[in-house]
Parts: C-alpha cells; sequence; structure tokens
C-alpha cells in the first residue's frame, strides 16, 4: 500500500483500503504503510477517515493499535469530555494488550531480576523491537491520560508509567544502536530508528525544561535531560523518511512557538520552524494542522493580520474537529489583543466560554479582563456584567492530581476583588493577562504597538494616581502598572527609564499587601534588561536572587520554568566567550 500523495478530494477510499488490506496478510510492512496512509488522511483533515482506515486491525497490528488510539488520545485533550476521555483510555489499554502481544516472552527470573536491575533484552527480532517501541508509545499517552484522574494516585501511576516507558525507549535506543543493518531490516528498521529519535528526543528536550529542582529529583529516579541532545534526535527524526517523521516535526515546532515562548524567555527558533514546516505546505496545503502553525509562526514574527487570515482560513478548513477551531479562537483573541481591538479579542473570549471546555475558569476570566478594557457603554451593548463574570471564576476551576492549575488560580487571585458587594475593579486586566502568557515578547516586536500599549497603561496609572478614594489595592495596582511599563520601554529600547520602572516594584516589597508576585517576576525581567546591555553577570546574580529568596507566590513555577531557560541562556553565552571576553 503506497502513502498518498494526492490532497484532491479524489483521494482513494479509505473502505477500499480496508478491504484490500484484510485480502492479504498485515506485517510489519504492510501495517508501517497503511499506517502512513492513515497519517496522510489525518494531515488532510480526514479524521474519520483515518479512524476507519485503522479500526479493523487495531486488535491485531501494533501500529494500528497505536494510531488509532493515538487519534482518540488527541481528541479528548481536546475536548476534556468523559465520554472521549473514557474512549480514549479503553482503547489506550486494548492497544497496550496488542502490542504486549508481539514483544519479546520472558521468563518469571528474566522478569523478576528486571525489577532490581534493568538490562535490554538480547536478540529481538524486528518485529519485537517495534513492539517495544510501540508499547512504550502507548504507555507514554495512558500516563498523561491517568494525570487527568485528579487524585494522588492518578498521579503517582501517571509517573510509574512515564518511568516505565522512558525506560523502554533508553533499551530501544541500545537496540537500534546494535542492530545490524541487514537487507531483511531496510524496508522497516528506519521506522524503528525514527520512533527511537522521536522518543528519546522528546523526554531529553522536556527533561531539560524543568527547573533544576524538579530535575534533580527526577534524576535521583533515573531520568535525565539533555536539551542539545533532545532537539538533535528530534532533528534527525525529523529529517528522516519515517512514518513518525512529521510527529518528530511537530514535536520541534511546539517547542518552538509554544513552550520556549510560553515557560522559556520568548525567543523562540522561527527560521528552523518554517524550515521544518515547509515541506508540509505543498504536500498538505489545506491541512488545519499546517495552516495552524503558519499562522502561529506569522503571530510571533508580529505579522498579526497574516496570521488572522490564517487562522480563519484553519477554521473553514475542516468542520469535523471543531477542537481545533478552539485553538484559532484562542489565538485569534490574542491577535487582536495584541492590537489593542478589545471588540474583536472579546468575539472569540466569547465563543471560547460558549464552546470550549479546556479551562472554563481561565476562559471567563480572559472574557472579563477583555471586557474591562472597552467603554462601561460598550459593555452594556454587549448586554455582558464584568462583576457577575468574574464571580463565576472560582467554581469553574478544574483540579488535577488534587491541585489547582496555576493560570486558573492566578485568575480567581484577581477575581476575588469582585466577590465582595463593594468591588474594586482590575486597571489593566487583559495586559496583565497578556504578560502572564508571554505576550510581550510578542507584541514587542511591533513598535507602534508597543507605544500604543505604554499609552494605555501610563493612562490607566494617571486615572489611579488622581483616584480620590484609593483602595487596598492601589500600590499592587500601581506596581502592575510599573512592572509593565517597564516591559513596553525595555523592548523600545528605553532601558534606563525600565529600570527605573522596575526598581520601583521592587523598592515597593514590603507594602505590597496582595499580589507577592510581582517582585520575583519584576527581579527577572530586571535580570533580562541587565542582559539586554550586556552586563551577563549582574543579569544572572538578580535572576538568580528571584529564584532563591521567594516562595509560596502564585504562578511560581511559571516563573522558575522561564528563569531556568534564560540562566541556561546566558550560561551558554558565558561559555561561548574566550577567557580574556569574559565579564568580570
Amino acid at each position: 500500500m503506497e502513502t498518498k500523495k494526492d490532497n484532491s478530494s479524489k483521494q482513494e477510499d479509505p473502505n477500499k483500503i480496508t478491504e484490500d488490506a484484510m485480502s492479504s496478510q498485515m506485517d510489519l510492512e504492510a501495517a508501517l504503510k497503511e499506517c502512513s496512509s492513515a497519517l496522510d488522511l489525518f494531515l488532510n483533515n480526514r479524521f474519520s477517515d483515518a479512524l476507519t482506515l485503522l479500526r479493523p486491525w487495531k486488535d491485531k497490528s501494533m501500529y494500528h493499535a497505536m494510531g488509532y488510539s493515538s487519534i482518540l488520545v488527541m481528541q479528548a485533550g481536546m475536548t476534556f469530555e468523559p465520554k472521549d476521555m473514557d474512549a480514549a483510555m479503553a482503547s489506550l489499554r486494548e492497544s497496550l494488550q496488542t502490542c504486549q502481544r508481539f514483544r519479546k516472552k520472558t521468563g518469571i527470573v528474566e522478569t523478576l531480576t528486571s525489577l532490581w536491575y534493568r538490562q535490554p533484552a538480547d536478540n529481538l527480532t524486528e518485529e519485537e523491537m517495534h513492539a517495544e517501541l510501540c508499547y512504550a508509545e502507548v504507555l507514554l499517552q495512558k500516563a498523561a491520560l491517568t494525570f487527568l484522574d485528579e487524585s494522588i494516585i492518578g498521579f503517582i501511576k501517571g509517573g510509574m508509567r512515564i518511568r516505565n516507558s522512558y525506560q523502554i525507549f533508553k533499551d530501544c535506543q541500545v537496540y537500534a544502536s546494535a542492530s545490524k543493518d541487514t537487507e531483511k531490516q531496510k524496508s522497516t528498521h528506519v521506522h524503528f530508528r525514527g520512533g527511537v529519535s522521536m522518543g528519546i528526543g522528546s523526554f531529553n528536550l522536556m527533561l531539560s525544561l524543568l527547573p533544576t529542582r524538579v530535575l534533580r529529583l527526577m534524576e535521583f529516579l533515573g531520568f535525565s535531560g539533555d536539551r542539545e541532545m533532545g532537539l538533535s534526535e528530534l532533528r534527525e527524526g525529523a529529517a528522516g523518511n519515517s512514518l513518525r517523521s512529521v510527529l518528530s516535526t511537530m514535536t520541534l515546532l511546539m517547542y518552538h512557538l509554544y513552550i520556549s515562548v510560553i515557560l522559556g524567555t520568548g525567543e523562540p527558533n522561527l527560521t528552523e520552524a518554517e524550515a521544518l514546516l515547509e515541506p508540509y505546505i505543498d504536500k498538505f496545503p489545506n491541512g488545519a494542522l499546517i495552516l495552524f502553525y503558519i499562522a502561529r509562526i506569522a503571530v510571533l514574527k508580529g505579522n498579526f493580520t497574516f496570521a488572522q487570515e490564517k487562522f480563519l482560513a484553519c477554521i473553514g478548513a475542516q468542520q469535523e474537529w471543531r477542537q481545533i477551531h478552539h485553538l484559532c479562537y484562542w489565538e485569534l483573541m490574542w491577535a487582536y489583543s495584541f492590537e489593542q481591538n478589545w471588540r474583536e479579542a472579546y468575539r472569540y473570549a466569547d465563543l471560547l466560554c460558549k464552546e470550549s471546555k479546556w479551562s472554563q475558569a481561565t476562559y471567563m476570566a480572559q472574557k472579563a479582563a477583555i471586557l474591562s478594557m472597552l467603554p462601561e457603554e460598550e459593555v452594556t451593548e454587549l448586554k455582558e456584567n464584568v462583576v457577575e463574570l468574574y464571580r463565576q471564576v472560582d467554581s469553574l476551576r478544574l483540579r488535577i492530581a488534587g491541585k489547582s492549575i496555576p493560570t486558573e488560580k492566578f485568575a480567581a487571585l484577581k477575581a476575588q476583588r469582585y466577590s465582595s458587594p463593594n468591588p474594586v475593579k482590575l486597571v489593566v486586566p487583559a495586559l496583565e493577562m497578556m504578560y502572564v502568557w508571554n505576550g510581550f515578547t510578542v507584541v514587542g516586536k511591533r513598535p507602534e504597538l508597543t507605544k500604543n500599549i505604554l499609552m494605555t497603561l501610563e493612562e490607566a496609572e494617571d486615572k489611579l494616581r488622581e483616584d480620590p478614594n484609593p483602595s487596598e489595592y492601589h500600590l499592587d495596582d500601581l506596581c502592575v502598572i510599573q512592572l509593565l511599563k517597564g516591559l513596553c520601554l525595555r523592548h523600545l529600547g528605553h532601558l534606563v527609564q525600565a529600570e527605573l520602572c522596575f526598581n520601583h516594584v521592587i523598592s515597593s516589597e514590603t507594602d505590597i499587601a496582595h499580589y507577592k508576585y510581582l517582585v520575583p517576576f519584576t527581579m527577572y525581567e530586571l535580570g533580562l534588561l541587565h542582559k539586554q546591555k550586556g552586563d551577563i553577570n549582574t543579569a544572572i546574580t538578580v535572576i538568580e536572587n528571584a529564584k532563591t529568596n521567594y516562595k509560596d507566590y502564585h504562578m511560581e513555577s511559571r516563573l522558575h520554568f522561564r528563569i531556568h531557560a534564560a540562566l541556561n541562556t546566558m550560561g551558554s553565552f558565558l561559555a561561548k566567550l574566550p577567557p580574556s571576553r569574559t565579564p568580570a
């Protein structure tokens, strides 16, 4: 069965493909080719057709089993619907059983020994090696869903499965290095090596992102993370011609376009992202995922109008998975927010509240924050009530493994001001939420828009200072504005003024009553300012201070991710300098 290249409506009927496949033996090579066809269907927005193609063999073929359950897991992760979660979990259990049948059988002595000392088995057949790989991938997906069990037992189970998956991937890496490239292996072994690159690369990249204190614990449990190795493995996987090449590509795109922005310093490698995406633009020109990533790259370049057009094209490309529409609504909301087009931003925030179940507390707070930026008469015209919206936030919060989601907890903190009979309005809530998602690193690429935001902040500051009856939040609100002003000024290159804003917040530490997160976050931003000035040692000192001397504040874990990324970047910079140029 040949992998489809044609993107037209005349693609072969998936039911005919299935009948043809069932008329012959589904060996490893045939399974890989058919799963490649299913992946092409998926990338061409034919999600149901992909499932139809995989379904007949999901109990008999490890690759069909893994592919089928992977699509259901993706759907469950997007919808958060209990029925989708249950269907995905049931499919994963069946997939593990299917993969298990193809794994090398071990005796009782080997099984007991492996509990104490793990050693990769010798002399695995090609099929058994693929079975190990598929088993590890399904186990990892099951771990991810188990984390949503909302109990500490679920959290522990998920952790154990991740560890087991990680160990199997490491075993597979040994098999890939030791196996001989025989004539018999050539057609299928490239897919095994591609899967190893994706698994090892993803684990190393993921672990390298963790803050130092978490990473030490993970290393104690047997994990290790090397970012450069992770990126190298994923690049190798993406450049290959295996079933998982596109999956390695998608992992790299997710890292460059989301993780490095939200949990990093906001300096993504857009050149590599564009190069990775380019081959798939021709192959899947109307593929929703491809259009989505084209639009995301445009956002990060500051090309918001082009991005808006591509997100709308992504929405129009398919109607089967409306969850992809929700991702586009989120991005459109921010693209319009960067332009301070609050009316359009509200439109997409409202759609998220009505249609998506992913994080209702966040969506509701975001909608209320955007409405807060509009004149009161416009809010009334829209038949909305900001106070009532904020009062709903706390009741909408989710709990995972018994703990609140940090962004929802932050939203609830802000919403508290509206719970009393006499609510105290937030000053620039949408701009503060923009900072939470590291949006100032994006809008900072557009000086004219950054200046407009600075003007909005200065107007809010003047209004706050002129208030004849300051509230208990007065100083905290002024410090929020100073932090955001400092960000705008830094992106505009006015470093002296920016430093004054940051120092104002830090000097107010003992007087800040409610928002204790402001000082450590401001120290981090001050550190980046020193880096921008070229004073790397001072930058490291200030950021280390924020990391070491502050704890138990809102969004702490997010800041620690950003600190970890920043210190890594600065450490790499210092390491590259010759001794004579290393700052004193």
